[in-house]
């Protein structure tokens, strides 16, 4: 079992399109959500995927993606790892967040807009309006 599947597992996360087991606690994790519009949705996914899987727990398709940021990441000490979702819709690119607290979320929206914004350089800055989820 990938670490990869071992957080999803532990915190019950479910994703569009995925099979995972329903949330017991809703408590254990805070989520935001935002479509980004673009055309570019999937090639961005990708490149964003491929940058970060030198050092981070990373799976993608062309249509999807997972990235687990762990707890102590960079010397942080979070409550625990956080996982990035991506999914490459015609209409643009859907982002979701699930992190152990509010801080490591704020830190991961910015973390995540900035690395799709670097690839996206020709039609930089996306809006990216996040929703709790």
């Amino acid at each position: 079992m990938t670490r990869l599947q071992m957080l999803r597992k532990r915190l019950a996360i479910v994703t569009p399109g995925h099979d995972a087991p329903a949330r017991k606690d809703l408590n254990m994790t805070i989520s935001a959500t935002a479509t980004v519009p673009t055309e570019s949705a999937s090639k961005y996914l990708q490149q964003v995927c491929k940058h970060w899987q030198h050092n981070l727990a990373v799976e993608f398709t062309p249509d999807h993606g997972t990235i687990v940021f762990p707890k102590d990441a960079r010397g942080a000490d979070w409550p625990a790892d956080a996982l990035v979702t991506f999914d490459a819709r015609d209409a643009g690119l859907d982002v979701r967040i699930d992190a152990s607290s509010d801080e490591q979320l704020e830190g991961l929206k910015g973390a995540v807009a900035r690395h799709v914004d670097r690839f996206a350089f020709r039609e930089a800055p996306l809006p990216f309006d996040w929703k709790p989820a």
